[in-house]
C-alpha cells in the first residue's frame, strides 16, 4: 500500500497518537494499527522519527547536571541580584 492509498484521516490519527505510541501507552490493537501505518507511510514515519528524537534529547537534557563550578557561579549571581533588589527596595 502506498502513501497515496492512505486517507488523511489515517495520517492525522497516527500523528495525533505518535507521542502516546512512543511512550508505549496504547493497547496492543492500537499499537499494531499505528505500527502498520508507519511501516507503509514515509511521511508519518519521518514525523515519528523526529518526535522520538526530540523526546530522547529532552529526556537526556533533563537528566544532565550542570558542573559544580557553573552551579556555584549561578548561585553567586542569584545572590548578587537578590541583594541588589533588596537594597533598591529599602
Amino acid at each position: 500500500m502506498s502513501h497515496h492509498e492512505h486517507d488523511s484521516t489515517d495520517c492525522s490519527k497516527v500523528i495525533h497518537q505518535i507521542l502516546t505510541f512512543i511512550d508505549n501507552e496504547l493497547d496492543d490493537a492500537d499499537c499494531s494499527v499505528i505500527q502498520k501505518h508507519l511501516d507503509e507511510c514515509g511521511p508519518c514515519l519521518a514525523r515519528y522519527d523526529l518526535e522520538r528524537t526530540v523526546k530522547s534529547l529532552v529526556a537526556r537534557s533533563c537528566s544532565e547536571k550542570a558542573p559544580e563550578e557553573l552551579r556555584e557561579k549561578v548561585m553567586v549571581r542569584i545572590r548578587q541580584v537578590q541583594v541588589t533588589i533588596t537594597e533598591s527596595e529599602g
